[in-house]
């Protein structure tokens, strides 16, 4: 009897398949095509890093650009940096577009006619995370403590194993995620808290609650900071930390978003009122506070306003939704929110490096061409979302369609690169960050 080999798995059948897509990649670009000559170029700078070099069309893979630029940057083989290239055509081209190279140079430039050997071919470069990020097939784990449903939910900026809630029992926990248990329990609150978000530096938690109030706690001992803030007349639903790069020494402020329309910018150590930003006729459902020194709020009036934070006066209303505004992100929320943290565990120990170094993130994220470019992206009850850059035009970059009832939620990725929103339709959809689509 002949013995049956059993099926392939399915993580065997996907490396087959992967395998087969990359040689017919390498089969189908033709022979005998030559060279181009290849120039690369900082995306944030925009300054060259080195000269033109002749690169064989049949080896303009995306690994070989990778390879060849970590050599003219004189990076050694540990150093390595893997990097996301993109093709964008000046002015004067006719096909005036921005281009990401996915596979080699033949497939998004020479077969679609948008370049030839002949040409000079300008290649922006943007750094990719130095993670290799696996795809999500099933839950590892499932984090029990609450008594009602979990409305609001954020990570410490120090690392991700540590994770705050706030629920509709009244409560809000603090949880080890590494092991699935709650640290502390913060009670005080008298009604759902709807919103919860730590300080940049982690030592503070704040949170809003259905109870009209907001309250501070302590990181590491759940304990809490004080008497609660008191001046809204209905909720809250939205918190936002100064910037820590932006915050006086020793004086970090909140900003508070809440049904009465109004948005408290709070001093936290002496717990008073320093601004109230006023303008909206409707709920504020969401704040951010900008790298830049701007607030952004979105309303059910259907605007989305941006603020002075220092003196607290309107800059600018940007409008194009026609139905209420749920919920706002920015480009740079991930380097603002871990402030000087970053993957290496290292800690500045003076709190002037401590600012140079949240500063230095900052602005090397955001930093495109010479410029500090801020994104915003908005989702509405429209079924829609737009994205802006409010430092450059009141008009939105690109309007993103297709969610087929409310949009709820959206966010960047912490590289900028995408944008995911969840909406009413049962869908999470991904975006490309750069123009929408």
């Amino acid at each position: 009897m002949a013995t049956l080999l059993p099926p392939p798995s399915k993580r065997q059948r996907t490396e087959t398949a992967e395998r087969a897509r990359q040689q017919q990649e390498i089969q189908s670009i033709p022979e005998n095509l030559g060279s181009i000559r290849v120039q690369f170029f900082d995306q944030a700078t925009g300054s060259a890093t080195g000269p033109a070099v002749s690169v064989p069309v049949a080896d303009a893979s995306v690994k070989n650009l990778e390879t060849l630029l970590n050599t003219l940057q004189g990076n050694e083989e540990d150093e390595r940096v893997p990097y996301r290239f993109t093709y964008q055509s000046d002015g004067k081209d006719k096909n005036d577009q921005t281009i990401d190279i996915l596979s080699d140079l033949y497939h998004s430039l020479l077969k679609p006619g948008l370049k030839t050997t002949e040409d000079t071919v300008h290649l922006y470069f943007t750094p990719q995370a130095v993670f290799r990020v696996k795809a999500v097939s099933r839950c590892s784990a499932s984090i029990a403590g609450h008594g009602e449903a979990i409305l609001a939910t954020s990570f410490s900026p120090v690392n991700s194993s540590t994770m705050v809630t706030g629920s509709g029992d009244s409560t809000a926990r603090v949880w080890d995620c590494d092991t699935g248990t709650p640290l502390h329990t913060l009670k005080g609150h008298t009604s759902w808290v709807l919103a919860v978000s730590y300080s940049p530096n982690g030592a503070m938690i704040a949170t809003g609650s259905m109870d009209n109030t907001v309250r501070f706690w302590d990181a590491k001992k759940g304990t809490p900071l004080g008497a609660p803030l008191k001046g809204h007349a209905k909720w809250i639903t939205s918190l936002a930390w100064e910037p820590y790069h932006l915050q006086q020494p020793g004086r970090p402020r909140l900003a508070s978003a809440s049904k009465d329309s109004t948005v408290r910018i709070w001093d936290v150590v002496s717990k008073r009122i320093d601004t109230v930003l006023t303008g909206h006729k409707g709920s504020v459902t969401c704040v951010r506070w900008g790298g830049t020194g701007n607030i952004y709020t979105a309303s059910h009036d259907k605007t989305i306003k941006v603020w002075n934070a220092q003196n607290g006066t309107l800059i600018q209303t940007l409008s194009a939704h026609a139905h209420r505004v749920n919920h706002l992100a920015l480009s740079t929320d991930f380097v603002l929110r871990t402030a000087y943290h970053d993957h290496t565990g290292k800690v500045p120990q003076a709190d002037a490096e401590k600012v140079a170094a949240a500063k230095q993130r900052f602005e090397q994220a955001a930093t495109i061409n010479n410029k500090i470019v801020e994104k915003l992206v908005s989702a509405s009850d429209d079924f829609t979302m737009y994205l802006w850059e409010p430092g450059n035009s009141s008009k939105p970059v690109a309007r993103l369609l297709g969610h087929q009832k409310e949009v709820n939620h959206v966010t960047f990725s912490p590289d900028m690169a995408y944008i995911a929103s969840a909406g009413f339709d049962n869908h999470v959809k991904l975006w490309n960050a750069r123009d929408g689509k």
